[in-house]
């Protein structure tokens, strides 16, 4: 599901259960060896979606610690992203050759807990988040709202090395006209960052731009930044200013 959302080159992996085959690393295990029975079943499943992708991508399994603010930490020349939600589990691994940074982020197609969507959105998406949506085959906007959001920082603060709150970011949405035959919603996204940042090679990081699917009762969300192609052909100066690369749009 999540690998539709993203370009050629990302290896992703997921699962809509607990993996019974993954394994923790020790190191790995005592992170969760005083937690819940969940939070181990989710950080273990996950942790084999990662190691799923990393055979995708030619390398030997390793461990996945979080660092600072709970980044995973990948091996060297690997950009990659987790997400858990009730349900399921993901990673996505890519070389970074093709890609500086990826963000995805999954959620249950279910409204926000009150008081969520105030907390979150500027006035325009609150005013999007909260209009009707037609059709049966609909989405719940505050949830697509938050989920983007995540995936918004998960792509940025890994790359950039910056705080970035829910209200330094504005996004909007569009919805694809035929929703799949399976009842899905599809669509992408925009994110413009309000406090840009500076990327590891000095560009200015001033938005992305992402997808987003709806199906199986879950909302997932993906930007993808590519390294080389979209610099190149913009020039060394220009700014990234969305998912695309620099100055070029995304898939």
């Amino acid at each position: 599901m999540i690998e539709t959302l993203l370009p050629e080159g990302v290896r992703a992996s997921e699962a809509f259960g607990p993996d019974g085959a993954a394994v923790l690393y020790p190191e790995e295990a005592a992170l969760v060896a005083a937690a819940t029975e969940g939070r181990r079943e989710e950080f273990t499943t996950v942790r084999g979606c990662a190691r799923r992708a990393m055979a995708a991508l030619g390398l030997p399994p390793a461990p996945v610690l979080p660092g600072r603010r709970n980044v995973p930490g990948w091996p060297a020349g690997v950009v990659g992203s987790m997400t858990h939600c009730a349900g399921y589990r993901a990673a996505v691994l890519a070389r970074d050759a093709d890609l500086v940074a990826v963000g995805i982020d999954a959620e249950p197609d279910l409204p926000l807990p009150g008081g969520v969507l105030e907390s979150i959105a500027l006035p325009q998406e609150l005013a999007w988040a909260r209009s009707p949506v037609a059709g049966p085959a609909g989405v719940c906007r505050d949830r697509l709202l938050f989920s983007a959001k995540e995936a918004v920082y998960k792509t940025w603060y890994p790359w950039v090395g910056t705080e970035l709150d829910f209200d330094d970011a504005a996004l909007s949405f569009r919805v694809d006209d035929d929703g799949g035959a399976d009842g899905s919603r599809r669509g992408t996204f925009r994110a413009r960052v309000l406090r840009p940042g500076t990327a590891p090679d000095g560009r200015p990081v001033t938005g992305f731009s992402g997808r987003w699917l709806a199906h199986r009762g879950l909302v997932v969300t993906a930007i993808a930044v590519p390294a080389r192609r979209a610099a190149e052909a913009a020039g060394d100066a220009a700014p990234y200013d969305d998912a695309g690369g620099v100055g070029h749009p995304g898939r």
